[in-house]
């Protein structure tokens, strides 16, 4: 299906849709602004794949609500498997469609300043601190034409705010669930850490949509202000009939540290771009993702790590699983920009391939500009190691068993990175379930 020029939206729907949400002018505003940036601007044009014929226009847009969840003893069987039922979260937001089914954040959180909710109420009740970030200095409205048209057409996302020198040591986490299987999700994300914060955030992408087509376009913007730490995990499930566009963006000011653990398990055809910005002096990033593809879909995913300040540090980690007819794509990109002395840029991509049709290529990039730094960069795409085969068969596994081992040898060095153990374990789960 190829992209239309025209989109199914008018001027006229926005603001209708802007009121329906009562938000502030300055988003109407921005709403307006682009449509109409996003009927000049281009696609975007990751590398290596040809995305002009994927569906990013045709979709159900109107803002659907969700029945509420009276308690996590009664969450619906789609959702269990993404808590342990033996320690539910204290801090959880659920978005079921386009609104909040279910909302809980500590007290003492609370009273400590810590802004954990939707991102529309965010708007309403701290609209000059949402207006602070939202696309202002991470993602730009006009990057292309999907980044326009997302910021004509947010219909959901969550609003994170921890105030300086408040350190969470209880993980917060979001499921965003789209149930209705026709519905798009056109959702945006902003994590904030004041200087001297900390916190863990964690969010699952869950539908469950495979003959039913349609889109998710998702903008997450990610701040640590000077000597913040933030941990970031992510699970993408999204269905085989949702295509896919993901941008990550983080900025990270002096002695601040971003870490990124993404489980990228979505059925359907997929553009990524996590890019982080180490903006202030030694700051920090570790950028880790994996992947496991199937059937025939496309995934193009790039991490992309900008150090600017002195003394940085970025690694990224990239580890994924092809089998079937399924391509991935890993672009791996560590630049070290000029006035970046004594930083340091590492990065390994490694893809690993089940059948013969499968696909899979590492594009490690280092882009260096400053002399007084060190870097490197490794990269591997191949078939499960003979060697290893044999020696496991060798102690008495099957094939089967011997070939489970390896695969999840070779993606736990990403899946051991996320933060809470209910969700590694779901992920894990996700990686069973793909690979067999």
């Amino acid at each position: 299906m190829a992209v239309e020029t025209k989109l199914p939206f008018d001027k006229e729907y926005i603001e209708q849709f802007s009121n329906t949400l009562n938000e502030p002018n300055w988003m109407r505003s921005l709403r307006l602004q682009a449509l109409e940036q996003a009927e000049t601007l281009e696609m975007p044009k990751p590398d290596k794949t040809k995305i002009t014929r994927w569906n990013f226009s045709d979709f159900k847009h109107e803002y659907t609500t969700g029945e509420t969840i009276p308690s996590l003893q009664e969450l619906p069987d789609v959702l269990k498997d993404y808590f342990d039922q033996d320690n539910l979260p204290e801090n959880l937001l659920i978005q079921r469609n386009h609104t909040v089914a279910y909302a809980a954040l500590k007290d003492e959180l609370k009273d400590k300043g810590v802004i954990f909710t939707d991102i529309f109420t965010a708007m309403k009740e701290h609209s000059d601190l949402v207006e602070q970030y939202f696309m202002n200095n991470a993602v730009s409205v006009d990057q292309n034409r999907l980044t326009a048209l997302h910021a004509a057409l947010v219909n959901g996302g969550a609003f994170i705010y921890v105030p300086k020198n408040v350190e969470i040591e209880e993980p917060l986490q979001v499921v965003f669930w789209q149930e209705d299987p026709e519905l798009a999700l056109v959702n945006h994300v902003i994590v904030v850490a004041d200087e001297n914060s900390k916190l863990t955030y964690v969010e699952n992408y869950v539908s469950s949509n495979v003959e039913e087509q349609t889109v998710a376009n998702i903008v997450e913007e990610v701040f640590a202000h000077n000597n913040a730490k933030i941990s970031y995990g992510a699970v993408d499930n999204f269905a085989e009939g949702t295509t896919s566009y993901v941008n990550r963006r983080g900025v990270a000011y002096d002695n601040a540290t971003i870490d990124w653990a993404l489980g990228q398990m979505n059925e359907g055809n997929t553009v990524s771009e996590n890019i982080t910005h180490l903006i202030g002096n030694g700051s920090t990033s570790k950028a880790n993702a994996v992947t496991v593809g199937r059937g025939t879909q496309i995934q193009n995913f790039t991490a992309n790590i900008v150090q600017h300040g002195k003394g940085t540090d970025g690694f990224i980690l990239q580890r994924g699983v092809m089998k079937e007819k399924a391509t991935t794509i890993f672009n791996a990109i560590g630049k070290i920009e000029h006035g970046g002395s004594g930083s340091n840029s590492e990065q390994e991509s490694r893809v690993l391939m089940l059948s013969a049709d499968a696909r899979g290529d590492a594009n490690p990039i280092l882009l260096i500009e400053e002399d007084d730094v060190t870097a490197g960069h490794a990269a591997s795409v191949g078939r499960v190691d003979p060697l290893q085969m044999y020696y496991l068969m060798s102690r008495g596994l099957k094939k089967e068993e011997a070939e489970r081992l390896v695969i999840h040898g070779f993606l736990a060095p990403v899946v051991s990175q996320l933060p809470i153990e209910s969700v590694k374990k779901q992920l894990t789960q996700v990686i069973e379930r793909k690979v067999y």
